[in-house]
């Protein structure tokens, strides 16, 4: 038993270790083969070593790594030594891998440019989206950035988001102000686009819809759900906030594909029916009966 767990434990162990590397891998790919090409600054540490190559010419590499260095001092006297070791990794790691994949990403170069700077943008965007999904995931980060919003944070008395935003906000603007309006606007797109890919990766994708339904009919919708939708439900006791009445409220998972035909069909049981729907990303556990789970 002992040793299945072992073995158990350590397949998850290089599950995730392989996920980080590779995700790091293709952040580090994304930068020299989009971000530096085109001056395109979407924040972090990355973003100011484009910005300061433009104004003094020195090495976007070199300026990444010290930048990694001192902000690892930064986080040991400022956050503390557990919280360091948690970006450590990311921050040697996500430089080395800078320096890895420039020649792959010249390589690349040669058959990957395109007419249309859109095309280019978006294609960032997924990739970014993706590469940071991956980290994001397992719980690692690549460090930089992380470091200035986490002591910002800290010692700010502000929220990671609000931290992360401002931070990287300044950057961009200092992209645009060196690089033009338009990278700006560049940058935000490939954000926004990133931004949904990660949530999609680490939330998952919505393959059905969870229903609170409060009916006066419930005898009728019970019945629909479990012989026409076959699947199961809870029933929750509930009262009513304005009329203090006593009811109950039916919850179900639907599949996205049954999603209209199963309010149309609640809606001609009862008109005045009251239901909220929401997205369900995954469903565990229950009663599985000739392929449908019952609750």
């Amino acid at each position: 038993m002992k040793k299945e767990l072992i073995k158990k434990d350590f397949k998850e162990l290089m599950i995730v270790a392989s996920s980080f590397v590779f995700g790091t891998f293709c952040l580090a790919l994304c930068y020299n083969l989009f971000f530096i090409p085109n001056d395109i600054v979407v924040g972090g540490t990355s973003g100011l070593a484009i910005i300061v190559n433009e104004l003094t010419g020195f090495d976007t590499q070199t300026f990444i790594y010290l930048s990694a260095f001192i902000l690892l001092v930064v986080s040991f006297i400022f956050l503390g030594k557990e919280e360091t070791e948690r970006t450590f990794i990311g921050s040697i790691l996500y430089p080395l891998f800078i320096t890895f994949t420039e020649p792959v990403a010249k390589f690349l170069l040669l058959y990957l440019t395109f007419q249309e700077i859109l095309v280019t943008v978006v294609l960032a965007g997924i990739l970014y989206g993706f590469s940071n999904g991956i980290i994001y995931k397992w719980g690692y980060t690549t460090g930089g950035s992380d470091v200035m919003m986490k002591v910002l944070c800290k010692y700010g008395h502000i929220s990671e988001g609000k931290s992360s935003l401002i931070i990287n906000i300044i950057i961009i603007l200092m992209g645009a102000f060196t690089f033009g309006f338009d990278t700006g606007v560049y940058a935000i797109i490939i954000l926004v686009i990133s931004s949904l890919i990660v949530d999609k990766i680490i939330i998952g994708i919505s393959s059905s819809k969870k229903f609170m339904i409060y009916t006066r009919k419930s005898k009728f919708v019970k019945r629909l759900i479990e012989e026409e939708f076959k699947t199961g439900f809870t029933i929750f006791p509930t009262v009513g906030g304005y009329s203090h009445l006593r009811g109950a409220m039916i919850m179900c998972v639907i599949r996205n594909h049954d999603v209209t035909l199963f309010k149309e069909k609640i809606l001609e049981i009862d008109p005045e029916a009251f239901f909220v729907i929401s997205d369900c990303y995954e469903v565990q556990g229950g009663v599985k009966r000739n392929n449908s789970i019952f609750i």
